[in-house]
């Protein structure tokens, strides 16, 4: 006789329902962290950021440290849409739209911090109406907007069905336009040739493979969270394939890393660089090898290589969680790091001033910074709460057979 298949599953997308304690606290706790950061805003708009840890050296501090990971996990995050549209893993179609709201959370909440950070937000309205085209700025402002603008669509045709036929054209659309726009972010220091730390075409490719594993790690974060308080476990299969994916992106985002150092001290200007960030740089030596490679790559890797499936759900979430700790400290020695090398005026030559040229140069976040940056983060999990407790973006069902 012929074999019986079993019955495709309906897959429907539910909204987020829950009465536990945890999730009123953690709402409560989102509204208090971006309350204060509303006040740090309003503190540095009244004092000047003479009252942060940042000055005429480094003027990109802890907020755009943690705004350019969100952006950057924004694209990375919506990989699980693209896997499912794009490359074809029908296990994952379900968790499309998850993704896709995810993406556009990250990417709000990094750009708050953003436009609350570099002062007079009011100003926004020049920005947007007067373009440089010269300046990677202004190509990032449309590369932004775009991509906001593509994942709206992108959702529509994957939850309203009378245009579910265009959900394959538009996940290939936003695929592209998510390229693009971490393309764009890593430009933003590759074109800065006025900092040895920067001016490296690498940026691009190495903030492309970094964000697929910052990305995916918050996704799965998220994911868990929200099906254990909606009382729909994640099998262990799909658990499987997301830590296959996730130990295969750490492995790329660590050889990129590797290629960028390695390419830096092939050239002469920029050893001493790399000599101060790898040997000599105090706490940015240390946030490079403890927190970006030994935490953030070779730990949580370790722990995905480590066979059974017994303590695969713990070590999935470990490993997620220090992949996140091990972006920040990447980010942030990538963004104050660079700032805080001095900069090589005149080559074989020493070189002092009462502007403090050719000097390494200290960085300390003021309390200030951290309630900024934590905002913007605390805003992208409230949109996040909100869209999965208002619309229908989690699946019913989240066992092995969902997209089968």
């Amino acid at each position: 006789m012929p074999s019986m298949k079993p019955p495709l599953r309906t897959i429907q997308l539910l909204e987020l329902h829950s009465k536990s304690p945890a999730y009123f606290v953690l709402l409560a706790a989102l509204l208090l962290t971006i309350g204060a950061a509303a006040w740090s805003v309003l503190a540095m708009e009244h004092a000047g950021h003479v009252v942060t840890g940042m000055d005429n050296q480094i003027v990109w501090g802890l907020p755009h440290v943690f705004a350019v990971f969100l952006v950057v996990s924004a694209s990375g995050a919506l990989n699980v849409a693209s896997m499912a549209s794009v490359f074809g893993k029908t296990e994952f179609k379900p968790l499309a739209p998850l993704s896709g709201l995810l993406a556009m959370c990250l990417l709000l909440g990094g750009l708050m911090i953003l436009l609350l950070d570099l002062g007079r937000p009011d100003r926004l309205l020049v920005a947007i109406t007067h373009f440089n085209f010269k300046s990677i700025f202004a190509w990032n402002i449309f590369l932004y907007s775009g991509f906001i603008g593509l994942i709206i669509a992108y959702l529509w045709t994957q939850m309203e069905h009378g245009v579910s036929r265009y959900t394959p054209m538009a996940g290939l659309f936003a695929f592209v336009w998510r390229m693009a726009l971490t393309t764009g972010t890593g430009s933003i220091f590759g074109f800065l040739v006025a900092r040895q730390s920067f001016d490296s075409a690498l940026f691009a490719p190495l903030f492309i493979a970094l964000s697929l594993s910052y990305g995916l790690a918050i996704f799965v974060l998220v994911l868990l969270l929200a099906s254990s308080h909606a009382g729909r476990p994640v099998g262990d299969g799909l658990l499987e394939r997301f830590a296959r994916l996730q130990l295969i992106f750490i492995a790329c985002g660590l050889y990129f890393v590797v290629v960028y150092h390695m390419t830096n001290l092939y050239f002469s200007k920029h050893i001493p660089f790399e000599r101060f960030i790898l040997i000599d740089g105090g706490m940015f030596t240390k946030m490079f090898w403890l927190g970006q490679i030994a935490l953030g790559s070779v730990l949580p890797m370790a722990l995905l290589l480590m066979p059974g499936l017994a303590s695969l759900r713990a070590r999935v979430v470990l490993s997620a969680s220090l992949v996140i700790a091990g972006g920040l400290a990447q980010m942030y020695v990538t963004i104050v790091g660079g700032q805080a090398y001095g900069l090589v005026l005149f080559p074989g030559h020493e070189v002092s001033s009462s502007f403090f040229d050719g000097v390494n140069h200290d960085y300390s976040p003021s309390s200030l910074e951290w309630m900024l940056g934590l905002g913007g983060v605390a805003a992208a999990a409230l949109l996040t709460l909100l869209g999965l407790r208002l619309f229908g973006f989690l699946p019913d069902k989240l066992d092995d057979q969902v997209g089968h």
